[in-house]
């Protein structure tokens, strides 16, 4: 078994395609559902944010897998597999393991050991357990992956950095104001994902009061409602950011929203700053409004490299530790795990060439007692337990080291086996400790 990680994040892809990619709660079941009944996909994890989009799959084959995966991401886009390449990444075995992991830890965060992936992807977990899409292989995947996660924040600082990308952002806007955020007038641009949670923090944090523009009105009216916010028409952005401190841009756009000509003609008369956090991929603002007197733009780059500047440096250093050394131990699991269905067939295979030289001893011997048949076949299948013994013990051993996913194969060839690829490794232990 083959295990792929198949994903689109912030990093590769523009917010418009993750949007198309995106799969809501309500579809993650019917998306798990279309995901093993591809010809190679033996298992599946959805997990989707509003920054990354990714499949978890234990699959037959690597490239069948990918072919198939990319296939239903292909159709839930509305375009051809091969309009995709381009935006996705690739995660094969050792290495689709440690994307996991640092995915669970927040190391491959917008921010930095941020929390909430953890809960994201333990919902992906259960929503794929409940569609029963997990089998032994994600099974453990996903729990050390948590548990993973939950280790690294038990044991470094990177909860100091670990704070949603709106709340990050708003630390840094505060620098810019005497006293707290709370009361200072702010904007949301853009009513999708990112949209909500900005508007949402705001909400909590007690900035305000909020507005909610959009390029789809009803989108903004809807969100405004939900946080008792104010919906605004796109028509009107000038004169509403000449009445904000803060704005929060977070659209699909493939164009800038912000222009220079927009925000400047917002500036007249202004007495306090202007901060503008770009959290779109690709940027909302246009680059040239940053040289604006007045204007402070905090786009994506400015808050990663705020963020892991300082102290946080170490602890990325303390958990990308973690992840190796649990990266190891997995995988030498998943080889163990590989090569357990071989040594089940060659113990089958052993099994039934006993039971027909015993039919055969039936058969030319009638003479010989039941007490005498006995005899012979519990010391036939002794000899075989014994002969078996120390190369199937010594080939688990082997497996877990590094290249060992070679045995497992040599195995199958040497005496002809043939192993189902949905076998499971029923006879290896789970890994560890998952409470």
């Amino acid at each position: 078994m083959n295990l792929i990680v198949v994903g689109a994040s912030y990093k590769t892809t523009p917010v418009a395609m993750l949007e198309q990619l995106a799969v809501p709660a309500p579809d993650v079941i019917g998306t798990l559902d279309k995901l093993v009944a591809q010809p190679y996909v033996r298992e599946a994890v959805v997990l989707s944010t509003c920054n990354r989009v990714e499949i978890y799959a234990a699959v037959t084959g690597f490239h069948g897998g990918l072919t198939d995966i990319c296939a239903v991401l292909g159709e839930r886009a509305g375009r051809a597999p091969a309009e995709l390449a381009n935006n996705l990444y690739v995660h094969h075995g050792a290495a689709a393991v440690e994307h996991t992991f640092r995915v669970a830890t927040g190391l491959d965060s917008m921010v930095i050991g941020e929390a909430q992936i953890l809960g994201q992807l333990r919902d992906a977990y259960h929503a794929a357990t409940e569609a029963d899409s997990a089998g032994r292989t994600l099974h453990e995947l996903m729990q050390q992956a948590l548990r993973v996660g939950k280790r690294a924040h038990a044991e470094t600082g990177i909860d100091k950095a670990g704070q949603s990308v709106v709340t990050a952002a708003l630390d840094i806007a505060a620098t810019h104001f005497p006293g707290a955020l709370a009361d200072r007038p702010a904007l949301v641009v853009g009513a999708g994902a990112m949209g909500a949670l900005s508007v949402a923090t705001l909400s909590r944090l007690g900035v305000g009061p909020v507005s909610v523009t959009n390029r789809g009105a009803d989108r903004a009216v809807r969100l405004a409602a939900a946080y008792g916010a104010t919906a605004v028409p796109m028509a009107e952005l000038t004169r509403t950011l000449a009445e904000v401190d803060v704005v929060v841009a977070a659209t699909a756009s493939t164009e800038p929203v912000l222009t220079r000509d927009t925000v400047a003609a917002a500036l007249p008369g202004r007495t306090t700053p202007l901060v503008l956090l770009d959290l779109a991929v690709p940027r909302d603002v246009e680059p040239e409004v940053a040289g604006l007197p007045g204007v402070v733009v905090v786009d994506i780059d400015t808050l990663a490299a705020e963020l892991r500047a300082g102290q946080h440096a170490a602890d990325e250093v303390a958990v990308q530790g973690i992840v190796e050394a649990e990266v190891e131990t997995f995988v030498g699991w998943l080889r163990g795990a590989d090569v357990a269905p071989t040594v089940a067939a060659l113990r089958t295979r052993a099994d039934e060439v006993v039971a027909a030289e015993l039919s055969r001893l039936r058969q030319r011997s009638p003479e010989l007692s039941e007490e005498q048949r006995a005899e012979v076949a519990h010391t036939v299948h002794r000899v075989v337990r014994r002969l078996l013994h120390s190369p199937t013990v010594r080939v688990r051993q082997l497996a877990a080291e590094p290249g060992g996913d070679q045995y497992a194969t040599l195995l199958r060839q040497l005496f002809d086996l043939e192993v189902p690829q949905t076998a499971q490794a029923d006879d290896v232990p789970p890994l560890g400790d998952h409470s």
